[in-house]
């Protein structure tokens, strides 16, 4: 598994590293993203740097608006109250970045941060625990983080099933390497949920998917043949 997560390094590294700021117009429509973040190291050699998270998206032409939502490029999205989610509610990564600061902190407002108000019945029942400044100031946070200190890389992959199959075996092939440990301060390891904390990257589903095979390995050179082009 760690000569597969080698490879996968190794390949992809033949792709420019993405950067804040960047243009949206520059990414593939549809495809898959590998962040990584600055001080965390692969355990495979000379100190590149490590993948800390795989994505892609569901809908079709979607990935440059799930990059946005990652990064939060519309700023005018700050400007909610509490009869709309926060941005987080709408990223998974966003949301489980704010978890690990709140927690490091050990804030408690941690269970409320965890709430998913994109839900009605959430909405009816629990907005009053809302303290909505607090949150916009969190979501400030992440996104000084993103754009301080990640960084991506993207693949170009058009069909939906193989997008989505394709990712399972990346995350699988990454998150079993044995080499690729997170560093002593990596974020990450002030995770509140097990699968992040006591892991290497920041997801909690798929990590235990099969590893890249010949198939899924030609089908990712050609993503990278595909996006270079």
């Amino acid at each position: 598994m760690s000569q597969l997560c080698k490879w996968l390094h190794d390949e992809l590294s033949m792709l420019p590293m993405i950067r804040d700021p960047f243009s949206l117009e520059d990414l593939p429509e549809n495809g898959i993203y590998f962040f990584y973040e600055e001080g965390e190291r692969w355990g495979h050699g000379a100190g590149k740097p490590r993948i800390v998270r795989i994505g892609s998206h569901r809908g079709q032409a979607n990935l440059r608006s799930r990059i946005s939502e990652t990064y939060l490029l519309d700023e005018e999205k700050l400007s909610f109250g509490a009869d709309k989610p926060k941005p987080a509610d709408r990223s998974i990564f966003r949301k489980n970045l704010g978890r690990a600061l709140l927690n490091r902190r050990r804030d408690e407002y941690l269970r409320v941060w965890d709430i998913d108000f994109t839900l009605r019945a959430n909405k009816d029942e629990v907005t009053h625990l809302r303290d909505v400044l607090k949150e916009r100031q969190l979501e400030q946070e992440i996104s000084r983080l993103l754009r301080d200190r990640f960084s991506f890389r993207a693949i170009a992959v058009d069909d939906r099933t193989q997008r989505t199959q394709l990712e399972k075996h990346l995350i699988g092939t990454v998150a079993d390497c044995t080499r690729c440990s997170p560093s002593d301060e990596w974020l990450g390891r002030r995770s509140p949920q097990k699968k992040i904390g006591h892991g290497n990257l920041w997801q909690v589903q798929n990590l235990k998917a099969d590893p890249l095979g010949a198939r899924e390995k030609e089908a990712v050179l050609r993503a990278i043949n595909l996006t270079r082009a």
